[in-house]
């Protein structure tokens, strides 16, 4: 029998990583969980994005509010170890976070140099193992770990380049992280929105093109919002999801259906 509780988060804790600003995904997503009475820890990159991010982690009544780039060492792990602190446990985590140099970003695949494709697996891929690997011990009850990507790790997107492979791997992270984790009930997730107007896509060249061409592809007619997003992200932490890891699954309208 199908009770409240399936669509309830209250009483659990997780972290959001990756909030930029009010346009971010994973505001979208820190809204819904909050929404369904999660408790959150809310992390900003440093100094200069802390104006940005604060608000958001104010409107959400974040419990945690804390520094975290990923490409600075300790600081994740510092996070971590707030959160045992203070809470003991989590329940779920979520990794939104991409970088690449804008030279590699914006030139060919195949012209880009060792060192920026190693930044942006190290960033948008390996962190979220690191993060996972965080969060496993304090997992004591079982959760549920996302990642975001995009269509283009799977095929070739006109302008997304060197992203493609690298969320190809961040996929394929989530798929061993699965199955590695699973027994001890931890769950894990890609999730693959279309192509939405965030910071880290702004850095994407022509992207207003993608974003156009992925609209008139959509069956739907129209591109996600960050609150599909989040919507769909935290259902899956529910009760709702218990039966589901290792997938990608998609929030587009239908766009990756139509190749």
């Amino acid at each position: 029998m199908i009770d409240q509780d399936y669509f309830s988060l209250a009483g659990k804790k997780g972290l959001i990583l990756g909030i930029a600003n009010e346009h971010s995904i994973a505001y979208g997503c820190a809204r819904a969980f909050r929404t369904l009475g999660a408790d959150l820890a809310v992390t900003y990159l440093n100094e200069k994005a802390k104006p940005f991010v604060e608000p958001c982690a104010q409107a959400v009544e974040a419990s945690l509010f804390l520094p975290c780039d990923v490409t600075q060492e300790g600081q994740l792990e510092g996070v971590f170890e707030t959160i045992r602190e203070r809470w003991g446990r989590i329940d779920f985590a979520v990794h939104s976070i991409a970088f690449a140099p804008r030279e590699d970003l914006q030139g060919r695949l195949v012209d880009s140099s060792a060192h920026g494709f190693g930044v942006a697996v190290d960033v948008s891929a390996h962190s979220f193992l690191r993060m996972s690997r965080l969060a496993e011990p304090l997992m004591t009850d079982g959760g549920s770990l996302f990642a975001m990507t995009f269509y283009g790790s799977e095929r070739v997107v006109k302008t997304y380049n060197l992203m493609g492979p690298v969320k190809a791997a961040l996929e394929s992270a989530v798929r061993y992280t699965a199955d590695e984790l699973g027994p001890k009930n931890i769950r894990a997730f890609a999730v693959s929105p279309g192509p939405l107007a965030t910071r880290a896509a702004s850095g994407l060249k022509d992207f207003d093109e993608l974003m156009e061409e992925a609209r008139a592809k959509s069956p739907l007619g129209r591109l996600a919002t960050i609150d599909d997003v989040g919507a769909v992200t935290a259902m899956l932490a529910t009760r709702t999801g218990v039966m589901l890891t290792g997938q990608t699954i998609y929030v587009d309208g239908g766009y990756h259906i139509k190749g």
